[in-house]
C-alpha cells in the first residue's frame, strides 16, 4: 500500500495490513457492498450460426426481466432480433431498442417460468476485467467479490474493498472505528473511458446506488461534528459526493443514480464536500477512476506517486495493490 500525504505531496510504502493503525479516532469508513453477479451470457442470434455475447450492465425497471446491455458483435445484432442462451435455450430475449451508447435494451424471457437470477447462476459467467485473459471459473464467484459483498447488482467489483480481511475488520472494529455501508452498483460509467477532446465534455453513464438509513445517519452525524469520513473505493466516493449535492447539502437515504463526472479542473478544482480520505486502487491512463483520483490527491501528487508506483512494481488494476490517501 503506497500511503500517500495530499498536503504536502509526500509518499511512503507501507503494507495494507497496517490500514488499521492509520485511522484515527472519530473516523467513519464506508464501504461499497456491492455484490457482483454473473452478469455475461453467451448465446446465439434466432436463424444464424456463430456464439454471441451479451453483458448485462444495468437493470431499467424494477422488473428484473428488463436491462440494458452490451452485445458482441455489436453492428449484427438488430433492434428486434431474438436472442438464445443456455444449452437448451432455456434463457431468451428480444431486442427492444438501441441506446446513446450502442447498447441495447433487451426483453428477457425464461423458457419455464423460472426466476430470472437463479438461470443467470447456471448459465452466466463473472464477467472479469479484458486484461484478466483467461476464462471465468466457479471460484471467480467468490474470489471476485469483497468479503463484505451483499447486495447484488454489479458487473465489475469495487476493487479497493478487495484488500479487506474478516481479520482486519475485526481490527478497525476493535480500534472503536465506526463503519458504514452503502451499495452502487458498478456498471460502464466506471470503466467508461475518455474520448472527447475537452474532458468536461464527457458523458458519464449513470450507476444507481442506495444509501440506507442508517448509513445516511451516521455520515450526517460526521458531518455535523467534524469528524473525518473515509471511503472505500472511488464508486463510495463519488456516491457520496452525489448524494450531498442531490440531497442540498445533507446525505439523503434511499435509491438514487450517481452519474457526477470528478475530474482535476485546472481552474476551479473540484470540491469534495463529504471525502477526506480514500482507499483505491491504481488504475488505467486516461480513465475517469485516475482522474477522481487526482482531482482528490492533487494531479501532480498523484502522478509522482503512479512514477514511483511503476519504479517500485507496484501491481496495478483489479487485483493489485492500493494508495490510501489523506
Amino acid at each position: 500500500m503506497l500511503h500517500l500525504q495530499r498536503t504536502s505531496g509526500r509518499y511512503s510504502d507501507r503494507l495494507f495490513r497496517e490500514f488499521p493503525d492509520l485511522l484515527q479516532p472519530g473516523d467513519l469508513v464506508v464501504f461499497n457492498n456491492t455484490r457482483v453477479f454473473p452478469a455475461r451470457l453467451y448465446g446465439r442470434r434466432e436463424g444464424a450460426h456463430g456464439r454471441i455475447e451479451v453483458l448485462l450492465t444495468r437493470q431499467l425497471t424494477t422488473d428484473p426481466n428488463d436491462w440494458e446491455c452490451l452485445v458482441r458483435p455489436g453492428r449484427k445484432i438488430g433492434v428486434g432480433e431474438r436472442l438464445f442462451f443456455g444449452d437448451q435455450d432455456e434463457l431468451q430475449a428480444e431486442v427492444l431498442t438501441r441506446a446513446e451508447f450502442g447498447e441495447r435494451h433487451l426483453r428477457f424471457q425464461l423458457k419455464n417460468n423460472d426466476d430470472f437470477f437463479a438461470t443467470l447462476d447456471r448459465i452466466g459467467h463473472i464477467p472479469l476485467p479484458p486484461y484478466i485473459a483467461r476464462p471465468d471459473s466457479f471460484r471467480d464467484r467468490e474470489r471476485y467479490q469483497t468479503v463484505y459483498a451483499q447486495q447484488r447488482g454489479s458487473v465489475a467489483a469495487p476493487t479497493a474493498g478487495l484488500h479487506f480481511t474478516p481479520e482486519i475488520l475485526d481490527r478497525i472494529h476493535q480500534r472503536g472505528i465506526e463503519t458504514a455501508e452503502i451499495t452502487l452498483h458498478v456498471g460502464l460509467g466506471t470503466f467508461q473511458p475518455v474520448r472527447v477532446d475537452r474532458v468536461e465534455d464527457h458523458k458519464l453513464h449513470s450507476e444507481p446506488y442506495s444509501i440506507p438509513a442508517s448509513a445516511a445517519s451516521a455520515i450526517n452525524l460526521a458531518l455535523r461534528t467534524g469528524r473525518r469520513i473515509i471511503a472505500v473505493g472511488t464508486t463510495t466516493v463519488r456516491t457520496l459526493e452525489h448524494s450531498i449535492r442531490v440531497g442540498a447539502g445533507t446525505i439523503a437515504a434511499g435509491p438514487a443514480a450517481a452519474d457526477l463526472f470528478i475530474y482535476p479542473d485546472p481552474e476551479k478544482g473540484f470540491e469534495f464536500k463529504v471525502v477526506k480520505a480514500m482507499l483505491t486502487n491504481f488504475h488505467l491512463p486516461q480513465s475517469t477512476l485516475l482522474m477522481l483520483v487526482s482531482a482528490f490527491g492533487g494531479r501532480e501528487n498523484v502522478l509522482a506517486a503512479y512514477e514511483h508506483a511503476v519504479a517500485e512494481r507496484y501491481r496495478f488494476y483489479s487485483y493489485g495493490d492500493c494508495m490510501f490517501i489523506e
